[in-house]
C-alpha cells in the first residue's frame, strides 16, 4: 500500500466545487422576488457515516443559498442519501424516492439528487435513470464535492446524470473543504477515515465506499478542537474500521495514537468511536482508552457469528476464542465498560450447531446490547452466490431465539446498574419536557426525573431498569 502524507482533494476539484457553489448561489439569490430563500431537504438512510455525509450535503445546500426544510414539500432541492447494507434499506429508499414523483408534479422546479451507497452500485444507478425519470442526477459516496456542479448544470438546462465511476470509488483524496451543517450542538460525528479493505463475504461496503483512506491526525484534531470549543459534549469518531486508521499514512500514526492525541484536548466532552473490527482491536488501543480522561468506556465490537466455521466463510479473520479474549481484556482494563455487538442470523450454510455457537458466545460475552440482522444477500458479494441459502422461516425462527437470549442478558446487566450513580449527558432534544432523557458513558438510554439542562451533563442515581433503558433521579 502506498503511504500518503496528506489527503485533501486536488486544487482543481476544490476550485470546481467553489465555482459551482457560487453559480448556484447566484441563482438562489435571484430566485425569490420577495427575498425568501429556496428550500432544500436532505433525506438520510443508513449508518452514522451516512448521517455525517448528509451534514456535509446540508452544509453545501446552505452555502449554495438554500434554506433547510424538515420536509420535501415545495423544496427546490431534495437530496436523498441512501444505504445498501441490506435489501430492506434499498427498498425503503426506492419507495421514498417513488413518492417524490408526486411532490415534483406539484412543484416542477424541484431538483432531485440521489447519492450514497445504493446508487454507488452501477445497476442501481441505472435503475434510477431508467425507472425514475423525475430524478435529476445521482452521485457516489466519494463525490459529495461534485453535488454543486451537478445542480448548477441542471439549473443551466443540462441533461440528467447517472454514472458510477470506478476511478472515483478508488480515489485516495477527499475534501477537507466541504462545509458542515450539524444537526446537533451537543453530539457530533467526525469521520477519521473512509472506505474499507476487509471484504467480508456478505458486505457491499468495500464496493460502494472504496479503499481505506485516513485523514491526517492534524485535520482530525483540528475538527475535534473546534467542536469542543463550540460546546459539543459527545463526539464520535467514524470509520468502517477505525482500528485500521493510519495504515495508509506515512506518519505511522495508529488509532491508539489518535485517541491519545485527542484525549489531550482541554474540555468537558466524551470521545467515542465506531466501528471496530476484532482482527485489529489491539492491546494498545485498549490501554489508550483506559488511560484517557475523555474516551467513553464503550466498545462496539461486531461478532457477526459465534461459529468459527461461519466466521471463516464470512472472511472475518478471527475466531470465537480470539473474540472472547478481546472481551476479557476490555473488561480487565475497564471493569465498567459497556460492550455492544452486531450479529447476523442465517448466513448461508449456517447449521443449527453454528447458530447454537452464536448463542453460546452471547451468553459468555454478556453484551449490554446487540444490533441483530437477518442475512440479506447483496449482489456483487461472494455470499450472494453461495448455494446453501437458509430458508426465510428458519432465519426468522433463529432471529427470535437470538433476541430472546440477548434480551435476558441485557435485562440482567441493566438491573445490575440499579443503585449506581452515573454521569449522564442530557439529550438536546426529547419529546416530553416532563420526561427528559439522556445517555450514559456507555451509551445507555436513561429516563431522568428532576431538573436538568438540555445538552449538559448531570449526575443521576439509577433506581429502576428494564431491558432497553434505565431510570433515575438527577441529584445535582
Amino acid at each position: 500500500m502506498t503511504k500518503r502524507e496528506n489527503n485533501i482533494i486536488s486544487p482543481e476539484k476544490t476550485a470546481a466545487m467553489r465555482s459551482a457553489v457560487a453559480d448556484v448561489r447566484a441563482y438562489t439569490d435571484a430566485a425569490r422576488a420577495d427575498g425568501s430563500r429556496p428550500l432544500a431537504h436532505i433525506m438520510t438512510f443508513g449508518c452514522q457515516q451516512n448521517e455525517a455525509d448528509s451534514e456535509r450535503l446540508a452544509g453545501l445546500a446552505r452555502a449554495m443559498g438554500y434554506e433547510l426544510s424538515p420536509t420535501p414539500e415545495r423544496c427546490s432541492l431534495v437530496l436523498v442519501n441512501t444505504c445498501a447494507v441490506r435489501e430492506h434499506a434499498e427498498k425503503r429508499a426506492l419507495s421514498v424516492i417513488g413518492q417524490l414523483k408526486h411532490q415534483k408534479a406539484k412543484f416542477p422546479e424541484m431538483i432531485i439528487g440521489v447519492g450514497g451507497c445504493m446508487v454507488s452500485q452501477p445497476h442501481r444507478a441505472e435503475t434510477l435513470k431508467r425507472s425514475y425519470p423525475y430524478v435529476d442526477f445521482s452521485f457516489c459516496t466519494t463525490e459529495l464535492w461534485r453535488v454543486p456542479e451537478l445542480i448548477s448544470a441542471r439549473l443551466a438546462g443540462g441533461g440528467r446524470v447517472f454514472s458510477v465511476s470506478a476511478d472515483a470509488l478508488e480515489a485516495t483524496d477527499f475534501s477537507e473543504d466541504i462545509p458542515v451543517a450539524r444537526s446537533s450542538r451537543t453530539h457530533a460525528w467526525v469521520s477519521v477515515m473512509y472506505g474499507c479493505n476487509n471484504f467480508c463475504s456478505y458486505c457491499i461496503v468495500p464496493y460502494v465506499r472504496g479503499r481505506e483512506r485516513s485523514r491526517t491526525p492534524e485535520d482530525v484534531e483540528s475538527e475535534v478542537r473546534g467542536l469542543v470549543a463550540d460546546g459539543c459534549r459527545d463526539i464520535t469518531l467514524l470509520g468502517q474500521n477505525v482500528n485500521s486508521y493510519g495504515h495508509d499514512l506515512a506518519s505511522g500514526v495508529t488509532f491508539a495514537d489518535l485517541i491519545t492525541r485527542l484525549s489531550a484536548i482541554d474540555g468537558d466532552f466524551r470521545l467515542r468511536f465506531m466501528t471496530s473490527h476484532p482482527k485489529d482491536a489491539t492491546s494498545d488501543l485498549i490501554e489508550a482508552m483506559a488511560k484517557s480522561r475523555v474516551a467513553a468506556h464503550h466498545f462496539h465490537l461486531p461478532l457477526q457469528s459465534g461459529s468459527d466455521r461461519v466466521l471463516e466463510r464470512m472472511n472475518r479473520r478471527y475466531d470465537s476464542s480470539r473474540y472472547l479474549d478481546i472481551v476479557r481484556e476490555l473488561r480487565a482494563a475497564m471493569p465498567d465498560i459497556t460492550i455492544t455487538s452486531d450479529i447476523i442470523v442465517g448466513f448461508p450454510g449456517e447449521t443449527e450447531e453454528d447458530f447454537e455457537a452464536t448463542l453460546d458466545v452471547i451468553r459468555r460475552a454478556r453484551f449490554d446490547m446487540i444490533y441483530s440482522f437477518i442475512f440479506s444477500p447483496r449482489r456483487g458479494t461472494p455470499a450472494f452466490d453461495m448455494d446453501d441459502q437458509i430458508p426465510d422461516e428458519v432465519k426468522s425462527a433463529r432471529f427470535a431465539r437470538l433476541i430472546e437470549t440477548q434480551n435476558a442478558v441485557s435485562l440482567e446487566r441493566n438491573r445490575a446498574a440499579v443503585g449506581s450513580v452515573l454521569r449522564v449527558l442530557v439529550d438536546d432534544e426529547f419529546d416530553d419536557p416532563d420526561s427528559p432523557t439522556g445517555r450514559t458513558e456507555g451509551g445507555k438510554l436513561v429516563h431522568i426525573s428532576g431538573n436538568v439542562k438540555k445538552g449538559e451533563f448531570c449526575t443521576v442515581i439509577i433506581d429502576d431498569a428494564d431491558t432497553f433503558s434505565l431510570r433515575g433521579k438527577a441529584i445535582d
